[in-house]
């Protein structure tokens, strides 16, 4: 049970930045006992792959604080998280699945699962994240955007740090995105019956 709420935890914190969940993880296998990863994720503990994370993450972190800029961000990380998240969940589980040795037992024995389910989850984070961006762009005349930014960035490593220290507190995580969720369906058609009113009223919006 630990092990799937440590999997969704990374999955989702990689919806919201592709490459701290998997930072987080090849640092504490690399440097510290609190993460051990199986054989076939020892990979994400490489020296050369931590670099080259870091300098990817380093380039997301300041195009997603700048408007514009972010959307055509979210626009090409809409692959890169998921995978990424694929890739977290199957860590957070020890699933045996970036090594496939035997393609056979990876469909018929379950393999791909995991992954699958890391894709699913990163992707509906992900998807929140880029709906919610424009949001928050339009209200703020785009001065919320390195503010939203900022928050999202915490949000993912302390969700990381939670999902592999405190692996329970990721419900709270979980409660707390479908009020999200609620608030930005809701915020979104607040601002739909706006520009009906609008144009009714003979303004252009």
């Amino acid at each position: 049970m630990f092990e799937v709420l440590t999997g969704t935890g990374l999955a989702a914190s990689a919806g919201l930045n592709a490459y701290i969940p998997l930072l987080i993880v090849g640092l504490l296998s690399r440097f510290t006992d609190l993460f051990d990863l199986p054989d076939t994720w020892q990979w994400l503990s490489n020296g050369w792959v931590l670099v080259i994370m870091a300098a990817l993450l380093a380039v997301e972190v300041v195009a997603d604080k700048v408007p514009v800029l972010d959307h055509i961000n979210d626009v090409l990380q809409t692959a890169v998280r998921p995978a990424a998240g694929g890739l977290a969940f199957g860590a957070g589980t020890s699933a045996d699945t970036v090594t496939v040795s035997d393609p056979g037992a990876f469909v018929s024995e379950g393999q791909w699962l995991p992954v699958v389910a890391g894709i699913v989850i990163a992707l509906i984070v992900h998807g929140l994240k880029t709906v919610a961006r424009p949001v928050i762009n339009a209200t703020t005349g785009g001065l919320g955007a390195p503010v939203a930014s900022t928050a999202e960035d915490a949000t993912s490593v302390a969700m990381s740090l939670v999902a592999i220290l405190l692996p329970a507190l990721v419900l709270v995580f979980l409660v707390a995105l479908v009020f999200f969720a609620g608030w930005l369906w809701r915020r979104r058609r607040a601002r739909r019956r706006g520009r009906l009113a609008a144009r009714e009223a003979g303004f252009d919006v």
